[in-house]
């Protein structure tokens, strides 16, 4: 793909506030069991794609650190949130994360495995990251609500990101928020594979001299 390297892609804060906030538009399933994980497992496994995100309850302590609570995996049209905290790394989920068959799409996914490993041994395969793969497009973001934003026109919220991910149920606006993550990579993904996008034809472009 060539693009004008004169240009970069990228949009603001203002920008975002004035889009529709984007609503998940498959089934979510909490897997809280670790019967309902194998099953949700096997049907993952049969995918070629999907999308992948964790999530772990905040800190607000210093030198507090949390293990994650939920590892979310999505196909286009249904999400799995897998509660950790409960159910544990069982074997079948490292052997799907260990996969290099299955496409696994998310974003700044050092950090994901980072906090994975504090507790778990696993060696990551099929993974790609949304952040290398924008910037081939010229997209200078890296925040997943602003690649989003750039490519669809609609936005994420991030109101639920510093809930309590350990909570006894997670509410129906914490399910949305973490479905929509990992399906939003899926979504990216496929778009720019499909080559619809053209950078030169974004209204986010701007000259990269005026960044400096």
């Amino acid at each position: 793909m060539e693009s004008n390297p004169t240009n970069i892609i990228t949009i603001t804060k203002e920008q975002l506030a004035t889009m529709p906030v984007v609503t998940f538009p498959g089934k979510i399933t909490v897997i809280d069991k670790i019967d309902e994980a194998v099953s949700a497992l096997e049907y993952l496994s049969s995918q070629k794609t999907i999308g992948f995100d964790t999530e772990t309850k905040p800190a607000f302590k210093k030198g507090q650190t949390n293990k994650v609570s939920l590892i979310q995996m999505s196909s286009a049209d249904q999400c799995f949130l897998f509660r950790i905290n409960k159910i544990g790394f069982i074997p079948q989920l490292k052997q799907l994360i260990e996969d290099e068959s299955i496409t696994k799409i998310g974003l700044s996914l050092k950090d994901d495995f980072l906090v994975l490993h504090r507790i778990w041994q696993f060696t990551p395969a099929g993974f790609i990251d949304l952040q290398n793969m924008a910037k081939r497009f010229n997209i200078a973001d890296g925040s997943l609500q602003k690649i989003y934003g750039i490519l669809f026109s609609q936005r994420i919220s991030k109101g639920q990101r510093l809930s309590n991910w350990e909570a006894e149920a997670l509410s129906e606006s914490q399910q949305m928020y973490a479905s929509i993550d990992a399906w939003a990579c899926l979504k990216i993904y496929n778009y720019l594979l499909s080559g619809n996008f053209n950078p030169e034809e974004s209204p986010y472009q701007i000259e990269k001299s005026e960044l400096l």
